[in-house]
């Protein structure tokens, strides 16, 4: 064997692979093979993600649609059909609402801003409220309570 040592046989391969004691196998076998009862055997843990009905519907739908030849890329019927709709049922909005700001009439134009007008200023009070202090609020309600009482005092 010395001088065929880059060289081996086939009958010299299988001898060596005979004498190793795992069978020539790579990988190690886990524990719980050997059968010991004290042990408590793992089970394979459940894929939320295939265990979902969703996904198993997909996956059928999927594998029914390649048995037809159908691409994945191809839709469902119905799917394409309420997509039309919908895209159909968008447009027609838009052109309404197009046609509503044509028809306006100067009349209507000028109602619309000074409303807008009304409602900025109404904003703009309410801020200007906002920003004043407490004690100027309470003493104003202070006035008020105290010129009622003393007017009732004197009748």
């Amino acid at each position: 064997h010395a001088n065929t040592s880059s060289f081996l046989p086939a009958s010299t391969y299988t001898e060596i692979q005979r004498e190793r004691p795992d069978g020539g196998n790579i990988l190690t076998h886990p524990d719980y093979i050997d059968g010991n009862p004290d042990l408590i055997k793992p089970k394979k843990l459940l894929n939320p993600v295939k265990a979902s009905k969703s996904h198993q519907e997909l996956h059928r739908e999927l594998l029914m649609n390649h048995k037809r030849g159908l691409g994945v890329e191809s839709k469902p019927e119905l799917q394409r059909v309420l997509e039309h709709r919908r895209r159909d049922l968008l447009i027609k909005q838009k052109k309404e609402e197009e046609e509503a700001k044509k028809m306006q009439s100067p009349f209507e134009k000028e109602l619309l801003k000074r409303h807008q007008r009304l409602d900025q200023l109404e904003k703009e009070q309410e801020k200007q409220e906002d920003h004043a202090p407490e004690f100027i609020k309470v003493k104003e309600n202070l006035r008020r309570t105290s010129t009622v009482t003393g007017d009732e005092k004197a009748a």
